[in-house]
């Protein structure tokens, strides 16, 4: 019988180092086959995780988000759209108006984007002003036209003006939002300071080859899920998630085909899976990474309710071993309790790590906030518990019902919900988990990846010397 072990039962053996400093360790990972990160965190496509504020947050921390899907197919694809628009070289498609528009339906429009301005363009997109907020703050008269109204005085950039450049035209005629317009004066885009400061801010964002942050977006395996995946990718995502509880079927096998097939070009992660063969079996049916754990989640109680899953250590290994033949990453999701975690997982064979419980306490995850004996908690749950399942089932027609007592006892939960500690902003706690790991490979005397993955040894330790290695 096979022995299966995962992170507390292990330990990294301290190697002779050449790292003077954590600094000069690389941490570079990837999702993907054409998804590289600076920093190898996933945030997990849960619906008490990861939504657009996340996916933003972790991006512009150098990791990822994975929009998850749990929404409809319009409301996943609108948090895809918010977060491609959220940093730009150039914005391609600026927000416009006609001057002919009332100043009720751009003020409308300007609240529900949460703009501060918005471009104005006669037929053809020809750009004949600027509205901003100031224009219309103190306006009454919500029939009066755009036209009336708007600031016809331009500063307009011509295509191929460099951020450097777009900064001294801001910066000189003292202007927050920079058309860019070609030789006939169509708009062709709009640079705005925002954006520019935002680069300089997170310089290892996360980003695609425009200058967007880059995001995730998950799929299922039925229904719609092909629908879902057109206007996913319409809407700018960057990678598909197609995620299941059980990755090694037939059905997710095929649906893998069916959407590589369809859209051959796009990057599609697949799975959950934890053996060898699972991995495999997605990667010769397209998959461009690998994402592997069946139950290690500390709200998934797959293991007990089901007895099937694989210690997530093992799983990272064996699924390494069969992506490595093929230049597949794999991505560890699930187990990580500590820092320490991470490394482990990276060191048995991931290359980047997929995140729940410690972001779900933060500013930016969408849980619900409560209080506790004066202490901060943000909800927290599994995607396979009760209550997720039962929500699901309530709008899964876009109408709010009433669950019958009779269809509540036909749910099998195979997760909990808790509550997990408030931790403060998202990227703070990136920020530790990534020294957390520099730290690591430090200690294994190794400044990249590839060579953690050589260099790693992992030495068997009792309950006892887990027990001794934890703060007293």
């Amino acid at each position: 019988m096979k022995e299966g072990i995962t992170f507390s039962d292990v330990l990294l053996v301290p190697k002779r180092s050449t790292v003077s400093s954590r600094k000069n360790v690389d941490i570079s990972g990837r999702f993907s086959r054409g998804i590289n990160l600076k920093c190898p965190i996933v945030s997990a496509n849960m619906d008490t995780v990861t939504e657009a504020e996340m996916a933003i947050a972790m991006a512009q921390a150098g990791g990822l988000g994975i929009i998850h899907r749990f929404l409809t197919i319009e409301e996943e694809a609108a948090q895809v759209a918010k977060v491609k628009r959220t940093e730009n070289v150039i914005i391609e498609e600026p927000y416009t108006v006609s001057p002919r528009d009332t100043i009720a339906s751009a003020r409308d429009l300007m609240r529900r984007k949460e703009v501060g301005g918005l471009l104005v363009v006669a037929e053809g997109r020809k750009l004949v002003g600027v509205l901003s907020e100031r224009d219309i703050q103190f306006h009454e008269d919500g029939s009066a036209q755009v036209k009336s109204v708007m600031s016809s005085k331009l500063v307009t950039a011509r295509p191929g003006i460099t951020l450097d450049q777009a900064q001294k035209v801001l910066a000189e005629h003292k202007i927050e939002k920079l058309p860019v317009v070609d030789a006939n004066g169509i708009l062709r885009g709009l640079i705005t300071a925002k954006d520019i400061k935002k680069k300089k801010l997170h310089p290892d964002a996360s980003q695609d080859a425009k200058g967007r942050l880059l995001v995730g977006a998950a799929v299922g395996v039925v229904g719609d899920f092909m629908d879902r995946c057109a206007a996913l990718l319409s809407a700018g995502a960057d990678v598909l998630v197609l995620d299941v509880a059980h990755g090694h079927t037939d059905h997710v096998i095929e649906a893998v085909e069916k959407i590589k097939k369809r859209w051959s070009s796009a990057e599609l992660v697949a799975g959950n899976v934890a053996t060898f063969e699972g991995g495999r079996d997605l990667i010769e049916a397209g998959a461009d990474g690998v994402k592997v754990g069946v139950g290690p989640g500390s709200i998934c109680s797959t293991r007990i309710v089901s007895g099937a899953g694989v210690p997530q250590l093992t799983a990272v290994m064996d699924c390494a071993k069969a992506a490595a033949k093929r230049g597949v990453p794999v991505i560890a999701d699930g187990g990580v309790r500590d820092p320490g975690d991470i490394t482990k997982a990276m060191a048995a064979g991931a290359s980047s790590v997929m995140v729940g419980s410690l972001l779900a306490g933060t500013d930016e995850s969408p849980g619900l906030m409560v209080v506790r004996g004066g202490m901060k908690y943000k909800l927290y749950r599994g995607m396979a518990s009760l209550t997720a399942t039962l929500s699901r089932r309530i709008t899964e027609t876009g109408v709010t019902r009433r669950i019958e007592d009779e269809e509540a006892a036909e749910v099998v939960a195979e997760g909990v919900e808790s509550m997990v500690p408030f931790r403060g902003r998202a990227s703070e706690v990136v920020h530790q988990l990534a020294g957390g790991l520099r730290s690591g490979m430090s200690y294994c005397g190794a400044r990249t990846i590839a060579e953690l993955w050589s260099k790693a040894e992992f030495i068997r330790i009792t309950p006892a010397a887990w027990a001794e290695s934890l703060p007293k």
